[in-house]
């Protein structure tokens, strides 16, 4: 099963949007020009509070949840 995460390979700033590209395996390129594009769209503000909630949200990949380590044992 495929979960969103943050990428810690493929990262600009805190691989939010390499994250998301992976996850709906798609180019991260394309995700970053089109949240570009929203942001300059909106005005800024909204699109960075909404990275920086996913930024402290989001898990990296391959950090173990406790319930994946539970099932593991």
């Amino acid at each position: 099963m495929k979960k969103l995460a943050r990428s810690t390979t493929d990262r600009w700033v805190a691989g939010i949007c390499a994250g998301i590209g992976d996850y709906l395996e798609i180019d991260p390129n394309v995700i970053r020009a089109i949240w570009v594009i929203l942001t300059v769209i909106t005005g800024f503000i909204p699109m960075i509070v909404i990275y920086i909630l996913l930024w402290v949200l989001l898990p990296e990949q391959g950090l173990a949840s406790p319930t994946a380590a539970t099932a593991e044992a």
